[in-house]
C-alpha cells in the first residue's frame, strides 16, 4: 500500500471523525432545547425581559432626573465672564473745563490699544414667590406617579405571562387529549376493519369510524399548530431561543380548584387601598396642586442676595482689582398682574381634569373588581360542572361500548359518546386554566397581585 492511499484513509477518517462530534454536538444543542418551566420562573424571566418595563424604568429615571434639576433651583447662580481686546489707535480729545492762564496746551492722550476686564456674578435665591419649593413638590409628585406606573406595568406583565402560561397549557392539553383519542380511534378502526372483513359490521359504519379518524388527525394538525404558536409566543416574553421547547408545571392547575375565603367587599376595599392606577392619580393630582401654586407665584417679586467681582485692565489709562460688590436684588414682571391669569386658568383646568379622572377611575375599579369576582366564582362553578360532565361522559362511553358490542347501538352513537367524552375532558382542561387566570386577574383588580404572587 503507498503512501497515497495511506495518507487518504488517514484524511477520510479524520473527516469522519470530526463529522462524527459535530452531529453529536448538534444532537447535544437540540437535545438541550427542552426547558422545564413553572409559572414562578416565567414570571421572573417575562419581567427581566419586558421591553414595557425597560421603557417604564426609562421613564422613573427621567422623573428622577426632573426632580433633581428642580431641587437644583434653589442653588445659587454663578456666573464667570470675560473679555480680551484689541484695539486701533483711537483719536481721544479730552476737554477739560477751567480757567488758566492761556499758556500751554493740555496733557497728552493715553495710547490705548488693548482692554481686558473679567467679572464674577453671584446670585442667591431668598424668596421667588415659593416657586421653587411648589417646583419641587410637584417634581416629587410626578417622580412617584411615574413609579407607581411602573409597578401597575409590571402588574400587567405578570397578568400577560400568567394568561400566556395557560395558553400554553391548554395547547398542551389539546394536543395530548387530541393523541390519546386519535389512537382510541386508531384501534377502533382495525377492530372494526376485522368486523367488516368477516360480515360482522357494514361498511357504512368502518366509513364513518374512518371519517371520525381523519377528523381526528385534522384536530390534532390543528392543535399542533396552536401548540408550536404558543410555545413561541412564550419564548419572545420570556427572551428565550425560539426552539426551546417549554414543558410546564401542571401542579399548579390541579391546585387552582381551591377557593378563595375573602368576599366581594374585602377585594373592593383592598383595590381601593392598593391599586397602583388610583395611586398614580393622586400623585398627579398633587403635582398639579403644586404647579397652580407655582403658577400663582410668578405674581409676586422676586428677592435675592447678589455679589460680584469685577477686574479691569487698560494699558497706560486704568487698573481696576479687587472691585467687590454686595447687595439685594429684586425683580417684579408687572406684566405678570394681567398675563398671568390664563396660566392659573390652565392649571387649574389641569387639576380639575385629573380629579375628574379619579372619580372615572373609581368607577372603573369598582366594575372592574366586581366583573373579576364575578369570573372568577363562574370559573369554579364550571370546573365543578365539567367534573361531573366527565364522569357522565365516560360512563356514557363505557354503556355505549357495551351496547355496541351487543349491537343494541349504532356506530353513530358509539362515535358521539366518544366525541362527547373528548369534548369533556377538554372543557375541564381549559376550565382549569382559564380558573388560574380569573383568580389572578382578581388578585390584579384588587391590586394585591404583586404581593401575592412574588411571595
Amino acid at each position: 500500500m503507498n503512501s497515497k492511499s495511506i495518507y487518504a484513509r488517514l484524511y477520510a477518517l479524520s473527516t469522519g471523525i470530526l463529522l462524527s462530534l459535530v452531529f453529536q454536538a448538534a444532537s447535544a444543542q437540540q437535545s438541550n432545547t427542552t426547558k422545564q418551566l413553572s409559572l414562578s420562573e416565567a414570571i421572573s424571566l417575562s419581567i427581566q425581559n419586558s421591553k414595557q418595563l425597560k421603557v417604564s424604568q426609562a421613564k422613573i429615571d427621567e422623573a428622577s432626573a426632573k426632580m433633581k434639576e428642580a431641587n437644583e433651583r434653589q442653588l445659587p447662580d454663578l456666573s464667570v465672564s470675560g473679555a480680551y481686546m484689541r484695539l486701533t489707535q483711537p483719536n481721544i480729545d479730552l476737554k477739560f473745563g477751567g480757567g488758566g492762564s492761556g499758556s500751554g496746551g493740555g496733557a497728552a492722550a493715553p495710547k490705548v490699544n488693548s482692554a481686558a476686564y473679567g467679572m464674577a456674578n453671584l446670585s442667591i435665591p431668598v424668596f421667588a414667590g415659593m416657586m421653587i419649593q411648589n417646583g419641587k413638590q410637584a417634581a416629587k409628585y410626578l417622580a412617584t406617579a411615574s413609579k407607581l406606573d411602573a409597578e401597575k406595568d409590571k402588574e400587567d406583565v405578570m397578568q400577560n405571562t400568567i394568561a400566556a402560561y395557560s395558553n400554553l397549557y391548554k395547547a398542551q392539553q389539546s394536543v395530548y387529549l387530541m393523541q390519546e383519542n386519535l389512537k382510541q380511534s386508531e384501534q377502533r378502526v382495525k377492530d372494526f376493519t376485522n368486523l367488516e372483513k368477516n360480515g360482522l359490521l357494514a361498511r357504512n359504519d368502518l366509513l364513518k369510524a374512518e371519517l371520525q379518524q381523519s377528523n381526528y388527525e385534522l384536530l390534532l394538525m390543528d392543535a399542533q399548530n396552536s401548540l408550536k404558536v404558543a410555545n413561541l409566543n412564550m419564548n419572545i416574553m420570556l427572551g428565550l431561543p425560539d426552539n426551546t421547547q417549554l414543558e410546564l408545571d401542571s401542579v399548579i392547575f390541579k391546585d387552582v380548584k381551591s377557593t378563595d375565603a375573602r368576599g366581594y367587599a374585602e377585594f373592593e376595599q383592598l383595590a381601593y387601598q392598593n391599586r397602583k392606577d388610583a395611586q398614580s392619580l393622586q400623585a398627579h393630582e398633587g403635582a398639579a396642586n403644586a404647579n397652580v401654586k407655582m403658577v400663582k407665584g410668578e405674581m409676586y417679586p422676586q428677592l435675592a442676595l447678589t455679589g460680584g467681582y469685577i477686574a479691569a485692565y487698560i494699558p497706560n489709562f486704568i487698573t481696576i482689582t479687587n472691585a467687590v460688590t454686595a447687595g439685594v436684588g429684586l425683580k417684579y414682571n408687572v406684566h405678570s398682574l394681567w398675563k398671568n391669569k390664563t396660566k392659573v386658568a390652565e392649571a387649574n383646568a389641569q387639576l380639575a381634569q385629573i380629579r375628574a379622572n379619579e372619580s372615572r377611575v373609581n368607577d372603573a375599579i369598582h366594575m372592574d373588581v366586581f366583573q373579576s369576582y364575578e369570573n372568577y366564582l363562574l370559573s369554579h362553578k364550571k370546573m365543578d360542572t365539567y367534573i361531573k360532565a366527565i364522569e357522565q361522559s365516560e360512563e356514557n362511553y363505557r354503556i355505549t361500548k357495551n351496547k355496541h358490542a351487543n349491537a343494541l347501538a349504532t356506530t353513530t352513537d358509539l362515535l358521539d359518546a366518544d366525541v362527547a367524552n373528548l369534548q369533556a375532558h377538554l372543557n375541564y382542561a381549559f376550565a382549569k386554566a382559564d380558573a388560574l387566570v380569573a383568580y389572578n386577574k382578581l388578585l390584579q383588580a384588587a391590586g394585591i397581585l404583586d404581593q401575592t404572587v412574588t411571595k
